[in-house]
């Protein structure tokens, strides 16, 4: 794995919202007295939700003080798991899976269009709409290739569909998660082969 760094550019502060804050509240106090770090890995989750998609440092301090958390410690989860952005995202951050199955069903066509049609890895478009990074396994390798679009997986992708998708939310028209074949969830994608007859 690379090392992972924070981004040069930074906010001044990070501080929860008022529902935000409740929320965290809450999860602390499903642990025993003196176990409340164990919480740092949600809180961190629903910082970066508030920031739009990616962990600035003072979030990372401020989940630290809230836990009484040496802010090394909490430093260190937020660079270690990649589900943590440490730069800025789009408002459609696409991760793209490029293990074995999804790259032998066509992630490297898919990795071609991002290039086109967003840019470079890691890089937020000029408009603030899309970003993208090549990911490992997200489990869904039944329907490769695959991409995740923020919380959502979009699967059995083409480079005409991918595509087509990118088009879609940048012209603020709605998209349906899934298969984007005809095939229903992770169902044989030649149709189904048993259960045939109507009388069983």
């Amino acid at each position: 794995m690379s090392v992972r760094r924070l981004d040069p550019d930074q906010p001044a502060t990070f501080a929860f919202n008022e529902e935000n804050l409740a929320w965290a509240k809450a999860q602390i106090a499903k642990f025993p007295e003196g176990k409340q770090w164990s919480a740092v890995i949600p809180l961190l989750w629903r910082a970066q939700e508030q920031a739009e998609g990616w962990l600035p440092e003072p979030a990372i301090r401020a989940v630290g003080e809230m836990l009484d958390m040496p802010y090394i410690r909490v430093y260190e989860i937020a660079t270690f798991y990649t589900m943590f952005n440490l730069s800025p995202v789009g408002k459609y951050f696409i991760q793209l899976c490029g293990t074995t199955p999804c790259m032998l069903r066509g992630a490297e066509e898919l990795k071609a269009v991002c290039r086109k049609v967003i840019g470079p890895e890691r890089k937020v478009t000029a408009d603030g709409l899309f970003s993208w990074l090549e990911v490992e396994c997200l489990g869904a390798c039944v329907n490769a290739p695959m991409v995740q679009i923020n919380k959502d997986y979009f699967e059995d992708l083409t480079p005409d569909s991918l595509t087509t998708l990118l088009t879609k939310l940048k012209a603020g028209v709605g998209v349906k998660p899934g298969p984007q074949s005809n095939r229903q969830f992770s169902a044989p994608a030649s149709g189904p082969r048993t259960l045939l007859e109507s009388d069983v």
